[in-house]
């Protein structure tokens, strides 16, 4: 039912309230609603959050945005920042504001001569009422109160001069502060669910822990698969490039029946080791490690080590199954059977995997499901707080809901990554009903327009119902960007996905500028790791000047340094002259009170020096109009003196971006 002061469209709300909206702790998040009444007087709003112990905060003042359309008329807005993990709620206040109304009609009135008198009487009498509201306190506020009431009433002043004491700044910043409100509606309250910071700011690597340790038997010739012993040997290196969550594919005992040889073969050989996806065997399934990595006293340890290095171990959940996986012999109803009596394998036309077989969540919907979690809690009992789900987008949408409310309960720190490359409403719901983290479209946006465009969705429009992770590649994904572009293009997507992005992800090998595809046009990688051990030598590239490793180091430095670059909901797109070039500034509080800055200017093309003019919204940025300021170039360190407009040129072969921190000088 629609309240005296009519509030509509609030936002943020997903699905008309039934589900909680996106909110991180220490992260703001604008709340906005239209709010209008009837008449010519005027009104105020505020919302007012509440926090998961049910208490209300103070609230906060929305105030109305500038109507650049129709859908922006009577638009308010304020920003809010839940302070600790939990179910919070919000709720719009609304109200007919008397002291409003009377300052735009006396600021008329009086300065036309039209009930002078009356006026300042009506004025007196409203700062009376806020001055009773103070009780028996006495402070500047007071004071300033009292210095009204009297102007108001003191006929032997000039007019002029009473009228600027009642439209001094001082006394409309009391008067905001303490407003008169009358007509009262509340609207709401509407769920937002705040998770840890984790959920929001996170910088994940990628590897396989049977690539890493591994080695060539030299009487054999046999590649010896590597350990969680050997992996952990590794965590250094990713913690000492600023990585804090390390994501291992699945880690289970792999299939032996329909095994899939290198580049996806259907003919593999005695020694080839099969695709990791490819989960259970009869040496066990989702509950199991792989013999050849260790035990899981083995993989106990490398979650420790990488704790005891500021790592997170985020696990695969792939709810598939190798035809010789434990489940197909327990429970065949748990599959799907075609009508020769054989079970259905997965299929991704062209694509088809003979080594996997999907799960069907129809037959058996409650048995499957509790068993599912059990497995996710078998994994937390080994310290996994973080689960990357593999293709969740084939799975009902109900199950995941109900599978993270459960998990969710008791155990609200433990966080899901939806790996859903699909169609935008399903890729939607997935955040909305409970995953914290979305793979998302970034791979494919490359030229500028898309970039821009897409920045801004990931940031202003989708924010509400999906954190996204800006994953520059990974075992399925080679973009032909990368492919052909030579290691600028890597270094462009890296400082794209790092600066866009609070959360973003490197599989391993981009620090070595692999680029080769199974075959032109396909995003497959040659010798692709999903189906065979790969050998890297770490050590060497970097002493020989061939890793994007120090690179990416100094990206994940300026996250860590840097609270603008730790949040989502703040990017602003700023406009060039080139359309090889954009620029998006991000802005946010400091601790000690101050504001941090950061613009980042980058040259989408990897073959040729672009140059243009960067129009800065000082505006967006926290500066005047007429600002100028001294930038930073923290890739390079040089230091340039910039203002609105500003001439850029940027040489991809020599740093294809500008990371710029703002200093105003007084």
């Amino acid at each position: 039912m629609v309240g005296r002061i009519p509030v509509i469209d609030v936002m943020p709300l997903v699905d008309n309230g039934r589900l909680p909206a996106k909110a991180t702790v220490g992260e703001p998040f604008p709340v906005s609603a239209t709010v209008f009444r009837e008449g010519h007087d005027l009104l105020g709003a505020e919302v007012v959050l509440i926090d998961p112990e049910g208490v209300r905060r103070p609230p906060v003042r929305l105030h109305p945005q500038p109507a650049v359309d129709r859908h922006s008329v009577d638009r308010y807005r304020a920003w809010v920042t839940p302070d600790r993990p939990g179910a919070w709620a919000f709720e719009i206040h609304a109200w007919s504001d008397p002291i409003a109304t009377w300052q735009h009609d006396a600021g008329i009135k009086i300065r036309a001569g039209v009930d002078v008198e009356l006026m300042f009487l009506e004025g007196r009498l409203l700062f009376e009422r806020v001055l009773a509201g103070f009780g028996k306190k006495r402070g500047e506020a007071s004071r300033i109160l009292r210095g009204a009431i009297e102007a108001a009433q003191d006929t032997t002043r000039p007019v002029e001069a009473r009228l600027a004491q009642l439209e001094a700044p001082e006394l409309t910043a009391v008067l905001l502060t303490h407003p008169l409100r009358e007509l009262v509606t509340v609207d709401g309250p509407y769920p937002a669910y705040a998770d840890r910071p984790r959920a929001l700011f996170s910088s994940w690597y990628e590897f396989f822990p049977r690539s890493e340790g591994a080695y060539r038997d030299s009487k054999t010739g046999a590649v010896v698969s590597g350990t969680f012993a050997t992996a952990a040997k590794r965590l250094e290196g990713v913690a000492a490039m600023g990585f804090d969550v390390v994501y291992l594919p699945p880690i289970h005992p792999i299939g032996e029946v329909n095994r899939k040889g290198p580049n996806n073969t259907l003919t593999p050989g005695p020694d080839d080791t099969g695709s990791p996806w490819a989960i259970g065997s009869r040496l066990g399934g989702h509950d199991a490690v792989h013999p050849d990595l260790g035990t899981l006293a083995d993989f106990d340890a490398f979650v420790a080590r990488a704790a005891s290095l500021g790592l997170e171990v985020a696990l695969d959940l792939a709810l598939q199954c190798a035809p010789d996986h434990p489940w197909v012999t327990a429970h065949p109803e748990w599959f799907t059977t075609r009508a020769d009596g054989s079970i259905a394998f997965a299929e991704n036309p062209p694509k088809k995997y003979q080594d996997i077989y999907p799960l069907n969540f129809d037959n058996d919907p409650e048995g499957l499901a509790h068993e599912v979690l059990r497995v996710v809690r078998h994994w937390m009992a080994h310290g996994v707080r973080i689960f990357r789900v593999d293709n969740p987008h084939t799975k009902p949408v109900a199950f995941w809901q109900w599978l993270l409310a459960e998990i969710r309960t008791t155990d609200p720190d433990v966080l899901f990554l939806s790996e859903a490359f699909t169609k935008p409403p399903m890729l939607q719901t997935l955040g909305a009903i409970g995953f914290h983290q979305s793979y998302t479209y970034f791979t494919w946006r490359t030229a500028k327009g898309e970039v821009e465009d897409y920045l801004r969705e990931v940031a202003t429009e989708s924010d509400h119902r999906i954190r996204p992770n800006f994953f520059v590649n990974t075992p399925d994904i080679l973009h032909e960007f990368l492919q052909y572009g030579g290691p600028p293009a890597f270094k462009i997507r890296a400082v794209l996905a790092a600066m866009g992005s609070p959360s973003w992800g490197v599989y391993s090998g981009y620090e070595l500028f692999e680029n080769v595809a199974v075959r032109p046009g396909s995003e497959e990688y040659l010798d692709s790791e999903k189906y065979q051990i790969r050998l890297r030598d770490w050590e060497a590239a970097e002493a020989e000047g061939r890793s994007l490793a120090p690179y990416l180091t100094k990206l994940n430095e300026l996250r860590s340094s840097h609270p603008a670059l730790q949040l989502l909901r703040n990017l602003v797109v700023h406009p060039t002259d080139d359309d090889g070039i954009v620029c998006f500034s991000k802005t946010a509080a400091t601790a000690d009170g101050g504001t941090d800055r950061v613009i980042v200017v980058i040259n989408l093309d990897p073959h040729a020096t672009r140059d243009t003019t960067v129009h800065l919204d000082l505006i967006a940025l926290g500066l005047e109009p007429d600002a100028t300021f001294s930038v930073r170039d923290e890739l390079t360190g040089d230091d340039w003196h910039w203002g609105a407009d500003n001439f850029v040129r940027l040489d991809p072969h020599q740093e294809p971006a500008h990371v710029l921190t703002v200093r105003v000088v007084p």
